[in-house]
């Protein structure tokens, strides 16, 4: 997670403690804010860039995890928000209760989407939102062969829009995404057919 996300995400679980009628005071905020900005500047990053936390857990408990996610984003909840939150109202999180007790902040700080990728059955659990940032190759748009002229690239942009179109028989997802450079594509089947070409960020790679 960068910064800002970091930071929308506890702003969401700080509205969730008012909604609760259980609100945090001004210091418990700055507490915990405090605490996230420690942990981003302690964390290694060139260690953190190649190893992914999912391999650090036991095989029932990665089991036990990614049921969890799995179940949060066909929910349309995003799974580390709903952490974040039971912890700062310290609930009980049932079967992931483990993360909090044996694995802490740290380690929920750094997972991110791609680490996920690792593990096929839930790699397209994980529901694409707008505002999230990916990268896209380029043989979208031309065409790409390992071995010739134009290799696999892949560009960094935000996903701007989503769109289910439903016929009598299917349905599909559109997406349109803008580049660095303000420049928009949408991409047709993103969910679908043209997954193939896109892919959440990643850190190990310039």
């Amino acid at each position: 997670m960068t910064p800002d996300e970091v930071e929308a995400a506890l702003q969401t679980a700080f509205n969730s403690c008012d909604a609760a009628r259980c609100p945090l005071t001004d210091m418990q905020k700055q507490i915990l804010l405090q605490v996230m900005e420690q942990i981003q500047g302690n964390c290694d990053s060139s260690a953190l860039d190649t190893a992914n936390p999912l391999d650090e857990l036991t095989a029932e408990e990665l089991e036990i995890f990614l049921q969890f996610v799995k179940t949060e984003e066909q929910q349309n909840r995003t799974w580390k928000v709903q952490l974040l939150n039971d912890w700062l109202l310290e609930t009980d999180s049932g079967t992931v209760q483990f993360i909090r007790d044996r694995y802490g902040l740290k380690w929920l700080y750094r997972v991110e989407s791609y680490h996920f990728d690792k593990y096929s059955d839930i790699e397209d659990a994980l529901k694409l939102r707008v505002g999230d940032r990916i990268e896209i190759s380029n043989s979208l748009w031309e065409w790409v062969r390992e071995d010739g002229p134009c290799k696999r690239e892949w560009f960094p942009c935000t996903v701007l829009q989503i769109d289910t179109v439903s016929n009598d028989d299917d349905s599909f997802t559109n997406g349109v995404i803008r580049f660095a450079d303000g420049t928009e594509y949408q991409i047709q089947g993103i969910c679908e057919w043209n997954r193939y070409n896109w892919r959440w960020p990643r850190k190990d790679e310039g």
